[in-house]
């Protein structure tokens, strides 16, 4: 099993925090990759059991967002901004998740027959209009009781 690298100490961070104002891709990178231990906590907060590797992963979306605007001359560490915009990114995440959770799919399976053929909920629900050949013969019907009441009458 792989375990997370060691936060960095506040010089370490702002020595990184440097080189990335110059440009230096890799000091981005250790910045992220000593900071996925943080993004672990704050997501098993959210996490129900098995869906927390997800979590992780949408954090670690927040953290290299957190890394490529933080604003070093703010007087706040890293970490304090970091977290933040790592809940955030779970947050928006969780609230997409719990509106898509209220979508019904007509294909979903609802049950099975008699003969073990399974039921969707489209097999179930009647549209207001009638198909279209529903639609001819039944005119074609009304137009022959027609022509029968006046032969009749």
């Amino acid at each position: 099993m792989e375990t997370f690298r060691e936060p960095l100490t506040k010089e370490e961070e702002s020595l990184f925090l440097d080189r990335l104002k110059s440009g230096d891709i890799e000091a981005r990178n250790m910045l992220v990759e000593h900071n996925l231990r943080l993004v672990a906590h704050i997501a098993k907060k959210y996490s129900q059991g098995e869906y927390c590797d997800d979590l992780i992963s949408i954090g670690t979306i927040g953290l290299i967002k957190a890394v490529n605007t933080f604003n070093a001359g703010s007087g706040n560490r890293l970490v304090t901004y970091a977290s933040k915009c790592i809940e955030n990114e779970i947050l928006m995440h969780l609230r997409s998740e719990k509106k898509k959770s209220r979508e019904v799919s007509l294909y979903e399976p609802i049950g099975t027959d008699k003969e073990g053929n399974e039921i969707h909920l489209l097999d179930i629900v009647e549209g207001k209009e009638q198909d279209i050949t529903d639609q001819c013969i039944q005119k074609e019907r009304i137009l022959k009781l027609h022509v029968f009441l006046r032969e009749v009458l």
